[in-house]
């Protein structure tokens, strides 16, 4: 082994060879594809580990778990004090410092806002800049992120629906200085890495979870200050009356895919047209089945509606991720 000091990389695969392969096996489970790459290449590269490494490699390993452990029972002050008494000022400044390091590095990261709950996430940035509450939202899946808009002041759904349609790239850099920040303040981090988002893909996601009003209130007050912008978001938008531009076999994939109770409150208050198009993709007894269901229903709430037709929307959004049906239709293919 070279006498050179040591990288945190190569105490890592230092650690995983002494530690064995059954542990090897469980932490490689839970490492990023590129930390894994990585981890690997550095094993594949280490030689001989004599036993005098391996045995400080392991102490070091020991005594930062302790500092960990003692850190999540009650806090750095507390986590201090303990490794005082084990190790002395020098040993438990030492040992902090690495920790809170490591901490920080983390911070650089977002992908576990994904865990965040709205609602506190809301509070925290309620006062931030819309830039950053976008830059935010392009971590979090439709599903979060619409729960996440909800929850801000009205006032700054808007500017930041516009800002997010307008992000287009952003560095390492830029969103490790942000993720540092959310850090210190609310302990909420995760992974990141430069990527190039699709603005006006990500809105429409957004906006089509939301409910009509809240929608279309939020797509007013973008078009009031940026129509093209608008008009960019709505193009991408796919709502239950855009059924009627996908085709027949796309429709019978979706039908397979959706609860028939749920197709019955959806189609309760559709347009005709809609309701043709989906009964040309059925049998006779389907149709009849279905007709029967929706006069089960009675009178219903437009609310209920809604939420049948976006469950109905977010199936046919998942079976084209998995490119099992198109929702455009030829026309607009041909254009495009």
């Amino acid at each position: 082994m070279s006498a050179e000091p040591m990288t945190g990389l190569r105490k890592a695969a230092i650690l995983v060879v002494v530690l064995g392969e059954d542990a090897a096996s469980g932490v490689f489970k839970y490492l990023p594809e590129q930390e894994l790459h990585k981890l690997t290449e550095e094993i594949a590269e280490l030689g001989t580990v004599d036993s005098e490494t391996a045995q400080k490699v392991l102490e070091e390993y020991a005594k930062l778990s302790l500092t960990q452990e003692y850190m999540a029972e009650g806090g750095p002050d507390y986590a201090n004090r303990l490794l005082i008494k084990a190790f002395g000022e020098e040993g438990a400044k030492a040992l902090m410092e690495q920790v809170t390091r490591a901490q920080e590095l983390s911070a650089g990261k977002l992908d576990s806002l994904q865990k965040c709950d709205p609602l506190q996430l809301a509070k925290f940035l309620e006062r931030e800049h819309p830039q950053t509450i976008a830059l935010i939202l392009a971590h979090l899946d439709a599903k979060q992120g619409t729960a996440l808009l909800m929850r801000l002041p009205e006032t700054v759904r808007a500017e930041t629906l516009k800002r997010l349609a307008q992000l287009r790239q952003f560095s390492p850099e830029m969103a490790q200085k942000v993720s540092l920040v959310l850090h210190n303040r609310l302990q909420a981090l995760g992974e990141q890495s430069r990527r190039a988002y699709a603005g006006f893909k990500g809105v429409a996601d957004l906006l089509n979870r939301l409910d009509t009003t809240a929608a279309k209130g939020i797509l007013e007050s973008i078009e009031k200050e940026d129509a093209k912008l608008a008009i960019s978001i709505r193009n991408l938008m796919f709502t239950f009356e855009d059924f009627v531009t996908v085709a027949d076999a796309g429709i019978r994939e979706i039908l397979a895919q959706v609860d028939k109770k749920s197709l019955a409150m959806a189609l309760k208050n559709a347009s005709q047209q809609v309701k043709d198009h989906v009964f040309k993709s059925m049998s006779s007894r389907a149709i009849d089945m279905l007709k029967e269901d929706m006069d089960v229903l009675g009178p219903v709430r437009a609310k209920d509606v809604q939420k049948a037709q976006q469950e109905i929307v977010a199936v046919a959004r998942k079976l084209e991720s998995e490119g099992k049906v198109n929702l455009t239709s030829e026309e607009e293919e041909y254009v495009l």
